[in-house]
Parts: C-alpha cells; structure tokens; sequence
C-alpha cells in the first residue's frame, strides 16, 4: 500500500469523525475539531514507535490456576472449593501449597489486597515471576467484557434494558469476538484494528500497522486498517510466483500476468489488486526481514513452543520497522488449549510452561533490540473459568486475570479489585464464576493511550468507555 493510499484512508477517518462531532453541534464541534487537530498532530510526530502484542488464550483460560492464592487462610478456602490440595488428588483440581512456594508473588510498596489476599503464579511461571519482581510485569484482575459496571443484583434483574451485559455470556465464539471486538460473533472490526485506524498516517506503509502471525482474527481488523498475515517463518508467498511453476519461469510470470493484470470485470478487477498487493508485500517484507537476526533464542530445551515461535518472528518484524516505514504496529499472536473441562491439573501445567518461556523469550528479544519500554505485551482469552471444580476441570466462566508485560509497565504490583475466594461472594455469578470490575473497555483504553491515541478518540477505540469512571487503570508508565 502507497503513502498516497494511507493518507486517502485517514482523510476518509477524519471526515468520518468530523461528521460525528458535527452532531454535538456548531460551536462544541469547532472546538472539540480543534483540540483534535492538536491531538492527531501529537500522536503522528516525531520518529517514536510504538508496538503492542495481543498474546491471545483460546478456549478460555483457567485464570484459579494461572494466579492462585498462596496465603494459608485463603488457599484453604481455594482448595476446599476446588477439591484435592495435594497435587494430582483424585477428585479435585488444586495444586499442593508448598509447591507454590518459589512463584508467590510480593507487590510492591506493600499492597494489600481483598482478605490479605496473597498471590501465587502457576508454579512453571518462574520466569514471570522474575519479571513481576523487577516491574516489568503486571497482573491485571478480574477483567471481562461489560457493557457498563454491573452487580449482582443487576445482573439476576430481568430488566436488561436498565442493566446490560455482554450478549451470549459463556459461549466461545461469541466471547472471543466480545473481548476482541466489543461485539459478539459476526463482528467486523476489533480494537486493535481501530487503533490501526488511527495510526494509518503515522507509518509509511499502513499495510503493515496490524499483523497476526496467528491467521484472521477480529481484533486486527479495522474500519481501514487491514491485518496483514504472516506466518512463524515470515511473509507468506503464492508458491507459484515465489518459486518456478512446474519447473518453468515462464509458468511463474505468466501466473503472476494473470494473478495482477487489470480487468474489465470488477469482481475480477477486485481480485487482482488484493492479489497484486499481496505479492508486493511479500517481496518488500522478506526483504527487510533477511538481514535480521536475534542472539534471543526462543527454542525450548525440548520440543516445540509455537506460541514462541509465532513471537519470535513478531521480534524480527519489530526489527525490521524502519524498511517496513513502522512507527505504529498492533500484533496479535496466540495459543490454545484452553477448554480444559477435563485433566486440567497436568494439562494446565503444560501450557503455563509454554507461555512462561514464550513471553519471557520475547521480553529478552525486546531488551536485545533496545525497544523494551516500546513494545507492550499483553494476555486475552474467551473468558475465565469457574472456581468450583467440575471434578477433573473446570467450565466457562467470565471474569479473568490477566498480564502486561513490557519496560513501559508500571509492573510489580496488581491493578483491578482482587475477587473474594468464594461462589457465595456478590463477585461472582454462580459456581465461581467472576463478575468482572474492570472492562475489557478499561483495559483497552489504557493501553491505547499509551500507544499515542488521544482521550476525545478513545471512544472510536473502546465503545462502551464513557459509561466507566476511568479510561486509565494506571498500569502503563
């Protein structure tokens, strides 16, 4: 895509919200268009970048066994809820205290949390452990998709008009696309994507301001913005044009002729162009790729981590931002898994050593490139799941806690209200299940004011915001 094409795109964004302003009226929509001026000037100056890396969890991680109560008092209420408490205990999903022991974690400045609450990483999170002591990491709890805040007793009201939620509460599709986009399945863009939006004018290439390394996704997509794919080896290519077809050089030009030539038919003509820009992106994207390489490594000592490899080549790409004209990029990776209804205890383990190594690996690669305090990570799944124990496992839920990671992470302590340890408690909804204090709106806009957008843009952002009290839970620096 040509400096000409992004810059028609936000011409089309401004006036988008110029007509938007225009309804408040003449005087207020003169104002409000000035201190938006201001702002988008703010956010496109300068030769700053700015990076975040949505680490998505499919199939709704189990946040009781990810973050766990390590204090005497409300570990025994943890385990006599979930069942077991000596490890792999028949009938319950809790793991042995004492083996939560090198992976507690102390916030600091002395912060106490709900009931002198004291919490545990899974005892494989060693690494993120290291990290929350050194405030590069921080959790933030109980965050869930809320169309405004909601109690209990809104929540068991029949009046869904005087107090909405979230549409399809505990379903996968929908939840994925809740947290991803504020809208349940069907959605068409997602708040990365409308960050990409805003950002179009600040990269040389706005092809590349959204990237999944993970295939489509909502949350890339924006009104403008397109999320440009690429795979755990770098940019995908049409094999037949990359390499001879059937042996021949000819067969390779001829397809790329009939792949990118102009047509009459505007189905066609449609085709060729998506076609065309395709095969260019690929060229200039293994190009400024080729010549990067990290001392990080993000191969395990044993097997596979997919989840590592996927950030490994967002890594080369941060890298690689001046050839690609980035200053502003949304990333999205992910793993799954998750749906754990089942042998949770050992499973559970598995993935938690996948994404302690993975994050852990791409925060290094970060410190190797000198963009630390400019690349953010951060954690998004379905849902949460129950506290109470199905047996073996554990079901849908709703809230869930969550991590942020990076050297702009005002890290080493918790934000959000920590949930009581109870399925009885006014935070939850039945079996355990977490009614979140903190919005995914909340969450989103936090981070998109640190990654340059404006106050009067974030609703553009995250729909739901002004029905909050914050726009900020204080967790970027």
């Amino acid at each position: 895509m040509h400096i000409g094409k992004a810059n028609e795109l936000s011409r089309r964004a401004f006036l988008r919200r110029s007509k938007q302003l225009a309804v408040a009226g003449s005087a207020s929509s003169f104002a409000l268009g000035l201190a938006g001026i201001g702002e988008a000037a703010a956010f496109s100056a300068g030769n700053d970048y700015k990076a975040l890396v949505c680490i998505f969890l499919y199939g709704g991680n189990d946040h009781n066994s990810t973050l766990m109560p390590f204090d005497s008092t409300n570990y025994d209420l943890y385990s006599a809820i979930r069942g077991g408490g000596a490890g792999q205990t028949a009938g319950g999903i809790t793991l042995a205290r004492s083996s939560l022991a090198a992976t507690a974690l102390t916030p600091s400045g002395g912060q106490v949390l709900t009931n002198n609450l004291q919490y545990a990483l899974a005892p494989q999170m060693t690494r993120l452990k290291a990290l929350f002591d050194a405030g590069r990491m921080a959790p933030l709890l109980n965050v869930g998709p809320l169309v405004a805040p909601l109690t209990l007793a809104q929540y068991n009201s029949s009046n869904l008009v005087a107090n909405p939620r979230p549409a399809k509460l505990f379903s996968h599709n929908d939840q994925q696309s809740t947290w991803q986009s504020s809208k349940p399945e069907g959605a068409t863009d997602g708040w990365g994507g409308r960050m990409g939006d805003l950002a179009m004018s600040s990269n040389a290439n706005a092809l590349f301001n959204c990237i999944s390394a993970t295939g489509n996704a909502v949350f890339l997509s924006g009104q403008q913005a397109l999320t440009y794919q690429v795979s755990s080896s770098g940019a995908l290519a049409v094999n037949g044009i990359k390499n001879n077809l059937y042996g021949s050089s000819a067969g390779s030009a001829a397809l790329r002729t009939l792949m990118t030539q102009t047509s009459n038919n505007v189905f066609e003509a449609e085709y060729n162009r998506v076609a065309k820009r395709s095969i260019d992106a690929e060229g200039v994207v293994t190009a400024a790729l080729q010549p990067i390489t990290l001392a990080t490594s993000f191969r395990p000592a044993t097997g596979r981590n997919g989840l590592a490899e996927q950030l490994q080549v967002v890594a080369r790409l941060i890298a690689a931002r001046q050839p690609l004209g980035a200053r502003r990029q949304v990333f999205m990776v992910s793993m799954g898994g998750f749906d754990l209804h089942d042998n949770l205890i050992s499973n559970q383990a598995n993935l938690m050593g996948q994404l302690d190594f993975a994050m852990d690996a791409f925060y290094r690669a970060t410190v190797e490139l000198g963009v630390a305090d400019k690349v953010t990570t951060f954690t998004a799944s379905d849902f949460g799941r129950t506290l109470q124990s199905n047996g073996d496992g554990s079901d849908h839920g709703w809230g869930s806690h969550h991590f942020i990671m990076g050297g702009a992470v005002n890290g080493g302590r918790f934000y959000g209200v920590a949930p009581q340890i109870s399925v009885t408690s006014p935070d939850q909804v039945g079996q355990g299940r977490l009614l979140p204090s903190i919005s995914v709106d909340q969450y989103a806009s936090t981070l998109a004011t640190w990654f340059g957008v404006s106050a009067s843009e974030l609703p553009s952002v995250s729909p739901n915001i002004g029905r909050f009290s914050t726009s900020n839970l204080g967790f970027m620096a």
